[in-house]
């Protein structure tokens, strides 16, 4: 009698086939994945280097054109000095990066005179003085004209640097003057009060903690601060007396501290006609060529004030500088 032989193990079979499938489906999609990622990862880190590779570009270029900024111009121009903004120590418009520009614009000798083209409300009476100083000193040396070109505002410290020009151009509405000197502050004694706080100053020296916001004024460093100011205004009207010399028709109000639009100051003789950049280049100095020497910020400089700025020192110079002179 025959044996039966026993049918074959399909569903096993079958089932290690499904599993074997789904083992092969995992890893053909771990190996995708894996892919995907690998690139988009060589994506991202091209793209970073492409950035860091541009910012290097843009640094050495920067350096490269700040070098040659102002450089030996082909033939007879004017040049240009910018005073734009706050004249304070690491500013734009401080005495060291103008006095370089106004250095190296001297001593070009393609450059037939000087212009000062001004848009700044002012600042520190020590900068603007040194810069006023310097003026004087290379009009001296290279007999060489300046000319100062106002935008929209020329005041107080900026009419202190622009006092040192031959001549003074304006724009009719243009903001002249405010020949003065000012120190601001604040005090919180009454706040202190009424929150409960005491203050709690030591000093060695009487006047030590003058004008300490914190504490109540003492009319006699209050006395002593005004004479300081009434001394340097006097320098500041010193200055612009000098300047100006004979063209200069004083009123009570001159040097009040009020400013006055640009037709207003020629009729004072403050400044001596209308005209921009491009006017005193072309009639007045008679080289329509201008060749910038103002010094400009590169890439890097740009970078390093931006993320690179302490917010603890800025809290620390704020509080320091809660009292100054303008």
């Amino acid at each position: 009698m025959l044996k039966q032989e026993p049918p074959p193990a399909a569903p096993a079979a079958s089932a290690t086939q499904a599993a074997s499938g789904r083992y092969e489906h995992v890893l053909e999609q771990f190996a995708h994945d894996y892919l995907r990622d690998r690139r988009s990862d060589r994506r991202w880190k091209t793209f970073f280097r492409l950035i860091w590779v541009t910012l290097a570009l843009l640094l050495v270029w920067s350096m490269f054109a700040s070098r040659h900024h102002g450089g030996a111009a082909s033939g007879p121009h004017t040049a240009l000095v910018e005073v734009r903004g706050e004249i304070a120590p690491d500013t734009e418009a401080s005495a060291e990066l103008i006095n370089a520009a106004l250095k190296a614009a001297f001593e070009d000798q393609g450059s037939q005179a000087v212009v000062l083209r001004i848009n700044s409300p002012g600042g520190s009476p020590v900068q603007a003085g040194i810069v006023n100083d310097e003026i004087k000193r290379l009009k001296a040396l290279h007999n060489k004209k300046v000319y100062a070109v106002v935008e929209e505002i020329c005041a107080s410290g900026a009419y202190y640097i622009a006092a040192g020009a031959d001549e003074i151009y304006v724009d009719k509405a243009s903001v002249v003057g405010s020949i003065g000197v000012l120190m601001d502050g604040f005090g919180f004694t009454e706040v202190m009060k009424k929150v409960g706080i005491e203050r709690r100053l030591m000093t060695a020296g009487e006047n030590k903690g003058m004008l300490d916001p914190f504490s109540p004024v003492s009319p006699k460093q209050q006395a002593y601060a005004q004479a300081m100011l009434d001394q340097i205004h006097q320098q500041f009207i010193k200055v612009v007396r000098e300047g100006r010399g004979p063209r200069l028709k004083e009123t009570p109000e001159m040097f009040s501290g009020l400013f006055w639009n640009g037709e207003q100051a020629v009729q004072m003789g403050l400044a001596d006609g209308m005209g921009n950049l491009d006017y005193v280049a072309r009639e007045v100095v008679k080289a329509e060529d201008v060749i910038d020497y103002t010094p400009r910020d590169n890439v890097a400089e740009r970078i390093a004030k931006r993320f690179g700025a302490s917010l603890g020192e800025g809290a620390v110079k704020a509080m320091r500088s809660m009292a100054t002179i303008r």
